[in-house]
């Protein structure tokens, strides 16, 4: 059956599903109309490193090529609806094996006026090293990111999304499989978007593997920004951890869930979750909601928690003392929360860019 016909006879999410309790699929549709795939346009992608040179040998973006989503680790709806919909917009990020960079990478996906969407497989081979970030920007009403694919055995990689649409919504499903002894971080960093709904899988299937979920999410005037998280451990000695943090203004909204999944035989697992969210004004919300699904005994630990929270009147004081005036305290302090888990998503050259990315949203918000 192909994406089409899938997403057609799929039955529709009511709140009783965990992943749409708190963002209805019909807010998140391009037309409204749940039973129609609605025409795409098409985004431009662009390969290159951070500084805008040519990217090196050993790593491509191919047009016309992705693996579907396997539907033992994405929701089908979304999964498919997003496979349907980026039917003229495919595309293949091909590591070969032992490549290695010292810059990051960047897949620069510019969104048009109309509606858009795109299919990105990530094909990492085995003992690669490198850092891809995938930015998305422009002013799209509507846009859709479709991830899929597997990381191989060995590689450390460090995978930041940054979603800086200037308005409307954007969609994003990710399913991904982490090969034998690799190590991955992977960045969330968003502010922008009128409305944001993804939905963030990552498998554990191979001995060994590993995973850092971390997550900057900046919200203001009546954005509403939903993510949802999954870690499934299927692997003796596979590790993971889920940092999330939210900034939360105006009278926005940031919803935060996590599911830990440890499956029967996944000896030796260490799991474990977190979501922070500091609210900037009265009207501001933040919900989270961690979740563990423990099925193994012999695990090294399982663990989740949450907190919310205002500005520190303390630490606004002592800046204050110090020189600063209210406004530029307030956003020292704001950009210190959200660091903390910037600060874990890749190389000093990377954080340092995203720092003068997410610090120039910050003023823009401010504004």
């Amino acid at each position: 059956m192909d994406s089409s016909s899938r997403y057609l006879n799929a039955e529709q999410p009511n709140k009783a599903n965990h992943l749409w309790r708190y963002t209805p699929w019909k807010r998140v549709h391009p037309s409204g109309n749940v039973r129609e795939i609605p025409d795409m346009g098409v985004p431009s992608l662009k390969l290159e490193l951070l500084d805008g040179s040519e990217a090196p040998e050993g790593i491509e973006l191919i047009q016309g090529e992705s693996i579907p989503p396997e539907t033992s680790n994405s929701d089908e709806l979304t999964g498919s609806f997003l496979d349907a919909s980026s039917e003229l917009s495919k595309w293949t990020i091909r590591v070969d094996k032992k490549f290695y960079c010292d810059s990051p990478v960047v897949i620069d996906i510019q969104v048009g006026e109309e509606a858009s969407c795109c299919h990105i497989s990530l094909e990492i081979g085995d003992g690669a090293e490198l850092e891809i970030v995938t930015k998305v920007s422009g002013g799209s009403d509507w846009f859709g990111l479709l991830r899929t694919g597997r990381i191989g055995d060995g590689v450390i990689l460090n995978d930041v999304v940054l979603g800086l649409i200037e308005e409307g919504t954007m969609l994003r499903a990710d399913s991904i499989s982490i090969g034998r002894d690799a190590q991955v971080r992977a960045g969330t960093v968003s502010s922008g978007s009128n409305r944001t709904k993804s939905d963030i899988r990552f498998s554990l299937g191979d001995q060994g593997g590993s995973v850092r979920v971390l997550g900057s999410i900046l919200s203001a005037d009546s954005m509403h920004l939903d993510h949802h998280i999954e870690i499934d451990h299927d692997a003796p000695r596979t590790f993971s951890r889920l940092s999330w943090h939210s900034a939360c203004g105006g009278d926005s909204r940031t919803i935060g869930t996590g599911m830990l999944r440890v499956r029967d035989g996944s000896k030796g697992a260490d799991a474990a979750q977190i979501f922070h969210n500091l609210l900037l004004s009265e009207k501001a919300e933040a919900d989270s909601i961690p979740e563990l699904e423990v099925m193994e005994h012999d695990v090294v630990g399982c663990g989740h928690g949450t907190a919310n929270g205002p500005i520190d009147e303390e630490q606004m004081f002592y800046l204050q003392a110090r020189g600063f005036d209210m406004k530029d305290a307030k956003s020292a302090l704001i950009a210190a929360f959200l660091n903390s888990t910037l600060s874990e998503m890749g190389s000093e050259m990377l954080h340092e860019w995203l720092v003068s990315v997410l610090t120039r949203q910050l003023e823009a918000l401010e504004a």
